[in-house]
C-alpha cells in the first residue's frame, strides 16, 4: 500500500468543523441576539461555504443547547428567561468554582504576570472602537478565565464549562449592554479581585471573586427581565 492510499479524504470533515468552530466562537462570544434567527442559507452566504456542512454544525450546536430547532427548519439563539439564567448561573458558579480551586496551587508568579496582562488588555478594549470592543473584549475575558481553568488540569471539567459559556453566550451579550448604560463597577473590577487573591493563595477570597464575577452579568439582566419594555428584544 502507497503512503498515499493510506490517507482518507478530510476536506469535508475539516470543514465542517472549521464551521462549527466559527459559529461556536461567534456564540459564545455574544455575537448573536437572544432569539434571533439563524437560517443555513444565509450563513452559509455569510462563510462562502455550502448548505451542508452548516446544517451539520447547527444541528450539532442544536444537541449541545446552544440553539433551538424551529419547526421552519430554521435555528434560534434562545430566548431568556429567568429559569435557564438562574440554572446557569448555578452550574458556572459551581463547575468553575471547582476548576479555581484546583488551580490555585499550581498558579506561578510567571501565570499571574499573564493574568495581569490579559486584564490590561481587557481594559483597553472595554475603551476602544465601539465595532470591536464587545468581540475583543469578551474573548480576552475568556482568555482570561480558561488561563486559570487550564491549570487545573481537569480533562472532564473543560469541556463541560466551555458548554456552559457557549449556552450563556446570548446573556454575556445582553448583559454587555447593560452594563454599558449603567457604568457601576469597572468591567475588570473582579478580575483584579481575582488575581490578587489567587497570589494570596486565599482560596476563598478567591471563590467569592470569581462568583461576584460570574454573577454579575446574570444579576444585570435579572434586574431587567420583568420590564415590558425588554420584553420584545428576545427576554422571555
Amino acid at each position: 500500500m502507497t503512503r498515499q492510499a493510506a490517507l482518507s479524504p478530510v476536506t469535508r470533515e475539516t470543514l465542517q468543523e472549521r464551521v462549527y468552530a466559527e459559529l461556536k466562537r461567534s456564540l459564545m462570544h455574544g455575537m448573536f441576539d437572544a432569539g434571533e434567527m439563524l437560517r443555513i442559507q444565509d450563513i452559509a452566504a455569510r462563510l462562502q461555504t455550502s448548505t451542508m456542512p452548516v446544517r451539520e454544525a447547527l444541528g450539532r450546536l442544536v444537541s449541545e443547547q446552544a440553539l433551538e430547532a424551529l419547526p421552519s427548519r430554521s435555528m434560534r439563539v434562545p430566548l431568556i428567561d429567568r429559569e435557564r439564567l438562574e440554572d446557569l448561573a448555578r452550574a458556572r458558579c459551581l463547575i468553575e468554582g471547582q476548576l479555581v480551586s484546583l488551580a490555585l496551587p499550581r498558579l506561578s508568579a510567571k501565570d499571574f504576570g499573564q493574568l495581569r496582562s490579559l486584564t490590561h488588555a481587557c481594559e483597553a478594549a472595554f475603551e476602544s472602537d465601539e465595532s470591536v470592543r464587545a468581540h475583543r473584549s469578551s474573548e480576552l475575558n475568556h482568555a482570561f478565565h480558561f488561563y486559570i481553568y487550564r491549570a487545573a488540569d481537569s480533562a472532564v471539567l473543560i469541556p463541560i464549562v466551555e458548554s456552559l459559556w457557549l449556552q450563556s453566550g446570548p446573556y454575556v451579550r445582553a448583559a454587555a449592554r447593560i452594563h454599558d448604560q449603567s457604568r457601576d463597577l469597572s468591567a475588570t473590577h473582579f478580575h483584579w479581585a481575582l488575581i490578587e487573591a489567587l497570589e494570596r493563595g486565599d482560596q476563598a477570597a478567591a471563590l467569592e471573586a470569581l462568583t461576584e464575577d460570574i454573577t454579575r452579568s446574570f444579576n444585570l439582566i435579572r434586574a431587567r427581565l420583568d420590564a415590558p419594555e425588554t420584553k420584545a428584544a428576545g427576554y422571555g
